[in-house]
């Protein structure tokens, strides 16, 4: 399929008015864009707090209920190793190296998903096309979920905003053992052919896959028994689910983004790209220190929409340059005070979804 093609705006267009100040910026601090020693930090204690608690789940065999708190945590470290080392490496923004950026990366194939569907998913067509029903397959929920109103309504959608979270619950247990391997197989992501893979990335996809099960899955069973182990690990990956699910969601699908239609005629879209990111994209909780530190700064999505291959640390500072300019250039900037907030248009959102013929 053709991808769609975004407006062209007469110069200067924001996107460039915005890129040099975002340059300059960089430029009169003497700051590298991509990660330091905060950075580094927080990934060191991240895999470390992984390691230990998977360890002593497996080794030291908890009590049950001190069992299940640790699978809980061990969810928690896995999404947030997820928001801060994958998601900053993957995009190239981890550390101005290029070899420590495919090893933060990597971190992704370790915990059982795929790096290259990832970046083919995510890098390649959530970025470009944000929120574009058909495209963007972070939209593609069918048949459990509706995520925009030009997507087909079935008779379940009317309880989504519900169920939901038993939706989200299941995200990572179906990403790790279905859809990387749906797209594996069919070369493709929804409609959109994958690039060729090469002989490394067929070996990487098996042997992390191979590794994964061996690590998760065969070596606990051995450890611990079939039915621990089963609680355990379901607790594990569907707490981990919702965790990473909803953080996603509140980005992108609450109430106040827009969902744009392809003009078939010309197969353009009305905004630049830099506008259609800011009108698909929604910051929350940007005072919360907790939220900024466990989330990789992917609650300041519009920064990272804008300029992925700046690390999340530096989102803070970008957000006044942004925010200004959006003003200048009379762009709305989509922003929710709280996580609960955020949550509460999601939910909003998706109850509204969930009438036919319905939508924002």
């Amino acid at each position: 399929m053709a991808f769609p093609k975004f407006a062209t705006p007469p110069p200067p267009s924001f996107h460039t008015v915005l890129k040099n100040r975002i340059h300059d910026y960089f430029e009169s601090k003497g700051v590298r864009s991509t990660g330091n020693f905060r950075l580094y930090s927080k990934a060191l204690f991240l895999v470390a707090g992984f390691l230990a608690t998977y360890i002593h789940l497996v080794f030291f065999t908890p009590s049950t209920a001190w069992a299940i708190v640790e699978c809980l945590l061990l969810g928690l470290f896995t999404s947030a190793i997820g928001f801060n080392i994958m998601h900053d490496g993957a995009h190239g923004s981890f550390s101005s190296k290029p070899w420590v950026n495919t090893l933060a990366a990597s971190s992704l194939n370790f915990l059982g998903a795929n790096t290259f569907m990832w970046k083919m998913k995510h890098n390649v067509i959530h970025h470009a096309y944000t929120n574009i029903d058909g495209i963007d397959d972070d939209l593609d929920a069918k048949p459990f979920l509706r995520l925009c109103e030009t997507q087909k309504y079935y008779k379940m959608h009317r309880y989504q905003h519900l169920y939901f979270w038993l939706a989200y619950s299941l995200l990572y247990l179906f990403w790790i053992f279905f859809s990387d391997y749906k797209k594996y197989f069919t070369g493709k992501v929804g409609d959109i052919p994958l690039k060729k893979m090469k002989a490394k990335d067929h070996i990487t996809f098996w042997g992390f896959k191979l590794l994964h099960i061996f690590l998760f899955v065969a070596f606990p069973i051995y450890m611990l028994g079939f039915e621990d182990w089963l609680i355990g690990f379901l607790v594990y990956t569907l707490f981990s689910g919702f965790v990473l699910s909803v953080v996603f969601q509140l980005a992108h699908t609450v109430e106040d983004t827009h969902f744009p239609v392809v003009n078939t005629q010309n197969n353009k879209v009305d905004d630049e790209w830099a506008i259609h990111q800011l009108k698909t994209t929604a910051n929350f909780a940007t005072r919360n220190r907790l939220a900024c530190w466990f989330m990789g700064g992917l609650n300041f999505q519009v920064e990272h929409h804008l300029f992925p291959k700046i690390s999340h640390i530096h989102y803070p500072r970008i957000n006044k340059i942004i925010k200004n300019t959006c003003a200048e250039f009379n762009v709305s900037y989509i922003e929710y005070p709280q996580v609960r907030h955020a949550f509460v248009s999601h939910v909003s959102y998706l109850k509204d979804l969930s009438r036919p013929n319905s939508g924002h």
